[in-house]
């Protein structure tokens, strides 16, 4: 049930743009409230459901129960894209500032030794260190292993004999880098994500 319920659900505006991922929670107490429909494709088409509409196609067409929620009185399928009523906006156009948009920004590599690795094995670099007077800015912080970022220490790049791979800058707009985070999405989302089916 836990699993169940961490699902997430890709958000549509009224012109059918991925603006958000929710849980599933939020997801159905958008539907009960009338503020989005589901989006469910079928035979190659699109098909939209309100949430008695939803709950109907749930019920003449069970799925496994991993794709399902079982209440009191109903069996309904987890929705797994919803498209808004009345929202028409895109989300604000810039990247947050974050340890996590920095690792993916910096495609999980470190900065000066180049190699990959997986998250609790990276930390983030003052490339300018704070004392140095250097910001705390995507133009000033990279992604780096524990090897290089105890080699480099509190000095300049140059101080430790270390070379930045590439100059650090702020990242171009994209929209949701929470859905290249997510680790498991729904094929169901690959329509809306993939700019080559869109005219």
């Amino acid at each position: 049930m836990e699993a169940l319920m961490s699902s997430q659900v890709l958000v549509l505006n009224r012109f059918w743009q991925a603006v958000n991922v929710v849980g599933i929670k939020r997801a159905f107490s958008l539907l009960v409230r009338g503020h989005a429909d589901v989006i469910h494709r079928e035979e190659g088409n699109f098909q939209l459901y309100d949430f008695d509409q939803w709950i109907g196609v749930s019920e003449d067409s069970p799925p496994p129960a991993p794709e399902c929620l079982h209440t009191v009185r109903h069996i309904i399928r987890l929705p797994r894209v919803i498209i808004l009523r009345f929202f028409d906006r895109l989300p604000i156009k810039e990247v947050k500032f974050n340890r996590q948009n920095i690792f993916e920004r910096d495609k999980f590599h470190c900065q000066y030794c180049g190699n990959p690795f997986r998250q609790p094995q990276l930390n983030l670099d003052h490339v300018i260190p704070r004392h140095h007077g250097g910001r705390t800015s995507w133009e000033n912080v990279v992604t780096s292993c524990r090897t290089c970022n105890s080699r480099k220490a509190n000095r300049l790049p140059h101080e430790a004999n270390m070379r930045l791979i590439r100059k650090p800058v702020r990242p171009p707009w994209r929209p949701f880098v929470s859905f290249i985070r997510t680790q498991k999405r729904h094929e169901s989302w690959d329509y809306f994500l993939n700019v080559s089916h869109k005219g």
